[in-house]
């Protein structure tokens, strides 16, 4: 784990605010790159894309609008619930599975845990479930919960917040995408990042499993 050299003080955080794929469990898993083919075929079974564009065009869509669904709504009208359900019926439970270390830093940690995402609660429910963590989770943010707003938007993090009710500099936002840690900081939250990428003014773990250590010597 490598902390940031302005990392935040995390004395007062209340409750910590998880992004759900690539971050609860390592990108290794293959989870996610699944749901990412199932985008492809989506695009390209459905929407009627040609299959050498797509690449492009979820690069595009997801830069421009922070996913590719909230792209497709507004560019094309897709109908959300049938994207969704297409795109998550992924073999979660054969990807994932039951991790002891995870449920033990989880229980350590005594803030409040809350899943906050910009898939749907179902396909969230499914990765707790696989992982055998859900106990420690009192809610799930889900797309639905912040329509017609998606994480990197700044209004998807106000009705986060004002969902869990807490103030921003209560708040510590773990993620893997530091376009969503760069909004929460902007609204005064702290921040971690875990996984592959590096965000400036975000201590980096390489695993989420790493954060007891984290807030342990902050």
């Amino acid at each position: 784990m490598k902390q940031s050299n302005n990392q935040p003080p995390f004395e007062n955080i209340r409750c910590l605010l998880i992004d759900l794929d690539d971050t609860l469990y390592p990108f290794e898993s293959g989870a996610w790159e699944l749901v990412g083919d199932r985008i492809d075929q989506f695009l390209v079974e459905v929407m009627g894309f040609p299959s050498d564009e797509v690449r492009a065009l979820r690069a595009r869509l997801f830069n421009q609008y922070g996913t590719t669904l909230r792209g497709l709504q507004v560019e094309n009208e897709v109908d959300m619930d049938f994207y969704l359900d297409y795109v998550h019926d992924v073999p979660i439970a054969d990807l994932l599975s039951p991790d002891p270390e995870l449920n033990q830093v989880l229980h350590a940690l005594p803030q409040r845990k809350v899943i906050f995402t910009n898939a749907n609660s179902d396909h969230a429910r499914r990765v707790l479930q696989a992982l055998a963590v859900q106990e420690h989770f009192e809610s799930i943010i889900d797309i639905y919960d912040i329509y017609p707003h998606c994480k990197p938007e700044i209004e998807a993090f106000h009705k986060a917040l004002a969902i869990i009710n807490e103030k921003p500099q209560h708040v510590l936002m773990i993620d893997d995408n530091p376009k969503n840690l760069a909004a929460a900081k902007s609204l005064g939250m702290a921040t971690a990042i875990v996984g592959v990428h590096r965000h400036d003014g975000s201590p980096h773990l390489n695993e989420i499993k790493e954060l007891a250590h984290l807030l342990a010597n902050s």
